[in-house]
């Protein structure tokens, strides 16, 4: 715990806020849910867009570390009780991605916006170049990102900062914003939103999630509202992981991006094609990313050999990679984008295990969702739904 002893631009760095678990939980579930950002180079991942995407038992992780900052926060600040969180967002940058000297009220619809801090998930040097965060004035002011890491500060003009560019990799943090004003207090926007998905329904097709507007996971050097340039991020992920997305027979002719999205697929490596049918992209895009994030767990796992993988036909290849120069326009640019990601091993024993494995991973999170009073019509609880009880504790437009 860094405390600098500079009163006029107070901020505090924590170090090891986050564990090393929780860092590489928010890393899978950015990975496989997050949408184009608001900046060139950026991605993001909201929990408004969780919910959106049938994913909202995914902000459950979130939970006990929004707590335990907004304490923190309070407490440094001399504000306990006072403040509510008023974003909270998953945000990577990629290669060319920067910001400016900036404070985090400097507009108009900014200035509810008191405190701030951020979460580093990864480390400069390991996992990217570039991206390290500067203050303009006062200590502290250069910070090297490194995992569980979190630096808080004023949202005003007394910490202003910047992000220099990055030049590789991709630098991952959680962003949070406090404000004194319960008219932006975030929990209240998402227990709007909760109260009107089907939680009290066990079915296995909640857990399943359903992608959002195609233009949402499209990445073009020049924003371009067309598909003409530029990849589809999902697609992307998968690719550079070295995956390819195989569509069923009937479905193989889709030309077009947004109904590849909703489409179900089977994966494919090589000559091999992993005879297992997810519901879309995004389902196929989660379980991999799940199997990425417990890796050296399924090392140690014992598996049967249950899993039924095929030869990939010639037509079906054929078909594959002429799906892939629809979603994938500039292959280049994609491997450049997602430069970090690489190709690895993949045991499709493992991989059969994961899909299980992540199962069990959603149904646990949806039911530690339920277990909230999210849809009880008292307006009194909705102050603290988002507190975690103490059993649930694990020791566990945004610009960072």
């Amino acid at each position: 715990m860094t405390y600098p002893e500079d009163e006029e631009h107070p901020r505090l760095l924590l170090h090891n806020f986050l564990s090393a678990q929780e860092c590489k939980e928010m890393e899978f579930i950015h990975k496989s849910n997050c949408t184009v950002g608001y900046r060139p180079n950026v991605f993001s991942t909201t929990l408004s867009h969780l919910i959106a995407t049938n994913c909202a038992h995914l902000i459950m992780p979130f939970v006990p570390i929004r707590e335990r900052l907004k304490e923190k926060v309070e407490e440094f600040f001399g504000c306990e009780y006072e403040l509510f969180i008023e974003f909270t967002g998953l945000i990577s940058w990629t290669r060319g991605a920067s910001i400016g000297w900036h404070s985090d009220d400097n507009r108009d619809y900014l200035k509810q916006r008191d405190f701030a801090a951020v979460c580093y998930l990864n480390n400069y040097g390991d996992d990217f170049k570039g991206g390290l965060f500067h203050f303009q004035i006062g200590d502290l002011a250069t910070i090297v990102p490194s995992s569980g890491d979190v630096v808080i500060y004023t949202a005003d003009n007394r910490n202003i900062h910047a992000v220099n560019e990055v030049i590789d990799g991709e630098r991952l943090t959680m962003a949070l914003w406090f404000s004194r004003d319960a008219a932006h207090d975030e929990d209240a926007k998402l227990i709007s939103l909760l109260s009107q998905t089907p939680l009290r329904n066990n079915g296995p097709e909640l857990l399943l999630p359903l992608p959002a507007s195609s233009n949402m996971y499209w990445f073009s050097p020049e924003h371009a509202s067309s598909y003409e340039f530029g990849f589809d991020i999902c697609c992307a992920r998968l690719h550079v992981l070295g995956y390819d997305v195989v569509y069923s027979e009937e479905k193989i002719s889709c030309s077009n991006v947004s109904e590849l999205l909703i489409e179900r697929l089977r994966l494919a490596r090589g000559d091999e094609l992993f005879d297992y049918e997810f519901l879309n992209i995004l389902h196929a895009l989660q379980v991999v990313q799940f199997y990425c994030w417990k890796a050296s767990d399924l090392k140690s796992t014992e598996v049967e050999n249950i899993i039924k993988v095929v030869p990939l036909l010639p037509s079906q290849r054929e078909k594959s990679l002429c799906l892939k120069s629809i979603s994938l326009k500039d292959l280049h640019l994609a491997e450049s984008i997602f430069s970090a990601e690489s190709a690895k091993h993949c045991y499709w024993a493992h991989l059969t295990v994961a899909v299980a494995m992540w199962g069990d991973y959603a149904h646990r999170l949806h039911k530690e969702l339920r277990n909230f009073s999210v849809l009880h019509p008292d307006p009194v609880l909705h102050e603290s739904v988002f507190s975690a009880p103490v059993h649930l504790r694990r020791p566990f437009d945004a610009d960072f």
